[in-house]
């Protein structure tokens, strides 16, 4: 048996091979920044008005905050990113960061853009994955009927099989060029049509092989459970399970509405229980791996760890074809590099498009990222190490 390399998230060298110190120090001055919550708030408001007034913003936005967590501003750019991190063993999901514009001529527009990446990634090892969200080929307001139960007229029924095509011809083409695709969870108000699309997409494409995967958020306390029904329907149904396991990206957003609507929250009641229930997703698909694969997306470092020693406990390999993990591009490098050197199946997921129309994309991420706590004292703390150790060598 090959011999397997130990494997621990401290090691700041492995971490930061790929960045000169000029980058280092400008994600130092980043992450310094994005810390600071009145700071990130000021830039949501003042970056899109900076936009629509045509100020000489791009450039500035472009050479700090785009670099360091998009991949480009076309897919080109971003395959040559995929081949940066290739060298180091990592892979790229790629995700369009454009918000979709509302619209059926929108919404058909858009479909190209997911081929023409499949396509790309197909003829490229380096990129294993492609990311799409439902909301980019669908009415929000069309899966918020959907999801409360309301019977569609003729014209929206309509309306909803255009989408069931799109997803269908995204979803068969990545199937033809076995490039795997991730479907994103939404809000938890439209998400049961972007679960039964998920489904019937994994039982279109996943008879032989996981293609197709479908995105559980575990910091919503219901989903743990919906995990193990989706494997028990996978089952019945004949057909290979996709899950990507994630913790969330709406928390504030479904608790404030919530409050307002007056109904239970489905967020999970504290971090405990969230960090609860994704350990035991990540413990329940790596048991199952057999008959299902997992990504697990996350950018804790005791879940990562958690399934690494899972695979050594089952005496399995590091690279198991079933097991992917995945942190966001300029995120959590300390996991994602010393993962790939271990011998693990690792990507980073690479969004790209131009840098005005992602700007939604990396708000969010400045957001989160002041929300996460102690996430930027970390990242902080690993880079300052790397320096001083470069430093003094």
């Amino acid at each position: 048996m090959e011999k397997q390399l130990p494997l621990s998230f401290d090691n700041t060298a492995i971490a930061f091979e790929h960045k000169t110190d000029r980058a280092l120090k400008k994600a130092d001055f980043l992450f310094s920044n994005i810390g600071k919550p009145w700071l990130v708030k000021l830039g949501a408001v003042l970056t899109p008005l900076a936009f629509k007034l045509r100020l000489p913003v791009k450039g500035i936005i472009k050479h700090t905050i785009f670099d360091q967590f998009c991949g480009g501003e076309n897919l080109q750019e971003a395959a040559h990113t995929a081949q940066v991190l290739g060298k180091y063993h990592v892979g790229a999901a790629l995700d369009y960061g454009v918000e979709a514009m509302e619209g059926e001529e929108n919404y058909d527009h858009a479909v190209p853009e997911f081929i023409r990446a499949i396509e790309y990634a197909a003829g490229n090892p380096n990129i294993p994955f492609i990311a799409i969200k439902v909301t980019g080929f669908a009415r929000f307001g069309l899966l918020e009927k959907l999801h409360s139960g309301q019977t569609l007229n003729a014209a929206e029924q309509q309306e909803f099989e255009r989408v069931r095509g799109r997803i269908k011809t995204i979803a068969e083409t990545a199937a033809k060029h076995k490039t795997g695709l991730l479907i994103d969870a939404e809000e938890s108000w439209i998400q049961q049509p972007v679960d039964d699309l998920a489904d019937e997409m994994m039982h279109l494409c996943n008879r032989q092989q996981v293609i197709v995967y479908n995105t559980f958020q575990l910091y919503r306390h219901d989903r743990l459970e919906f995990l193990k029904a989706s494997f028990n329907k996978a089952q019945q149904q004949g057909y290979l399970l996709g899950a990507k396991l994630v913790r969330g990206a709406y928390m504030e957003k479904e608790r404030k509405r919530a409050g307002e609507l007056h109904y239970p929250s489905p967020i999970q009641p504290h971090k405990a229980a969230t960090d609860k229930d994704y350990n035991e997703a990540v413990t329940f698909c790596i048991d199952r791996l057999d008959k299902l694969a997992v990504f697990i997306g996350t950018h804790n470092e005791q879940s990562c760890m958690l399934a690494a020693r899972l695979l050594d406990a089952k005496g399995l390999p590091h690279n198991h074809p079933h097991v992917n993990f995945s942190q966001l591009l300029g995120m959590s490098d300390n996991i994602t590099f010393n993962l790939a050197h271990a011998g693990y199946h690792v990507s980073k997921y690479l969004p790209y498009g131009p840098v005005k129309d992602v700007m939604p994309y990396l708000i969010r991420r400045a957001q989160e990222n002041t929300s996460i706590s102690g996430q930027m004292g970390r990242e902080l703390s690993l880079i300052r190490k790397e320096l001083k150790r470069r430093a003094v060598r």
